[in-house]
């Protein structure tokens, strides 16, 4: 590995487990070279609820991805969800001074665009251009160098809760690590799972997380529509341990060793062992009533996203179909009740478009933290950082620091 390698970190904050990958970005190649994982405890439904926890649990998944990669993490592009976040489209016009159209009319329409008011307690997470128009000719991704004396844009603007937005740097600055970026988990997510022709067509992303569901369309190569449901799988994980009268470890365990949410494909003669809990004995019960307990949540899960499509009116933007990501979505037979719920088709997406550790990220709970690295690599304006730069001198000296305080 060559010294000057530039790195891209993507740092996954999710409700189940906090996940780093570290990748190397060369002419325009994104080479995943490190991973580090570990369960997540200090957030609920995608928000911080305990500072000193969350921290923790960065801390150990960012050493591990560094053992893997053999470097220093100093900066890193953190993913946000939560039910606290709400994506609407704007629409702005401007006059244009000249005969062509430069960068700065460009950004002053996106500016007039964003010129809406937003609550104090709220942060604007990302504006996203959807279109161009110029004197009533609409469809135009890049207006520069064009004609034109009327200058319109349609854009998306995603907003989160200020606190949430700042608990979460404040955790990664705090586990020694600079935040260049803050990213809406499912656009991240689209990044590394969608395919040229279903961003082109229109197809709605749903990623299933452990707190939340998350919800992204696409369509005409730019997004429509955001929106983050507050149910996921450990839902369906308080279902199991409330139905069977087990534990939250042992419900999760049944969930991922024999979880499925389609009861007419299961045998009646299949078992699922239960251990003893407080003293009884262990248990034999029927897989059927492990469905009987999934299959109404997952419905209900979709369902409540459908209402979301169709109040947005965004039922024609997904006509390629679903695709389903995250951890969640590994659940058998999902897929088939997203096809009865949506009417459209659905297809399971894991990260694609990269190299190195390819058959470790290849798994639809990596979704998000691939697409944070593939998010970044494409930023102009990140922050470069080098295996075992200088920065190591500012880290030690912090870490002497903070020993001197607690010995003082």
């Amino acid at each position: 590995m060559k010294e000057q390698e530039e790195l891209v970190v993507g740092l996954d904050i999710g409700t189940t487990k906090i996940c780093a990958v570290v990748a190397e970005v060369s002419g325009g190649k994104v080479n995943i070279i490190g991973i580090g994982t570990h369960p997540s405890i200090g957030l609920r439904k995608g928000v911080v609820v305990n500072i000193d926890s969350t921290v923790d649990s960065i801390k150990k998944a960012v050493q591990d991805a560094e053992l893997m990669a053999g470097c220093e993490i100093s900066s890193v592009y953190a993913g946000i969800a939560g039910g606290h976040i709400t994506g609407f489209n704007s629409h702005g016009v401007i006059a244009i001074k000249g005969n062509e159209i430069t960068q700065a009319d460009v950004n002053r329409v996106i500016e007039a665009a964003r010129a809406v008011a937003i609550p104090m307690d709220r942060e604007v997470i990302h504006v996203l251009p959807q279109e161009f128009i110029i004197d009533g000719e609409a469809g135009i991704q890049n207006p520069v160098g064009m004609a034109g004396v009327r200058l319109e844009a349609r854009i998306h603007i995603v907003t989160g809760a200020v606190t949430s937005a700042q608990n979460i740097v404040k955790c990664a600055n705090q586990a020694g690590l600079d935040v260049c970026d803050i990213i809406l988990e499912p656009i991240a997510s689209c990044e590394s799972v969608l395919n040229p022709e279903e961003r082109e067509v229109g197809t709605g992303l749903i990623d299933l997380g452990g707190g939340t569901t998350d919800l992204a369309v696409f369509s005409g190569n730019t997004i429509r529509h955001t929106f983050v449901l507050s149910l996921g799988g450990n839902n369906m994980t308080n279902d199991i341990s409330v139905g069977l009268r087990v534990p939250m470890a042992e419900a999760e365990r049944v969930k991922k060793e024999h979880g499925t949410c389609v009861a007419d494909k299961i045998k009646s003669d299949e078992t699922i062992d239960l251990p003893n809990v407080g003293g009884r004995q262990g248990r034999k019960l029927p897989r059927q009533i492990l469905a009987e307990i999934l299959e109404p949540r997952v419905e209900e899960i979709f369902a409540l996203i459908r209402r979301e499509i169709h109040r947005a009116n965004m039922k024609e933007e997904i006509a390629s179909g679903i695709v389903l990501t995250g951890g969640a979505s590994l659940l058998d037979g999902i897929g088939e009740i997203a096809e009865s719920v949506f009417e459209v088709p659905v297809r399971l997406g894991a990260p694609h478009g990269i190299s190195g550790l390819v058959d470790v990220v290849n798994n639809p709970m990596y979704a998000t933290g691939v697409g944070l690295v593939l998010y970044g690599a494409k930023d102009e304006e990140r922050k470069k950082f080098r295996i075992r730069d200088t920065n190591i001198f500012h880290r030690i000296m912090n870490r002497m620091k903070r020993w001197f305080k607690e010995v003082l």
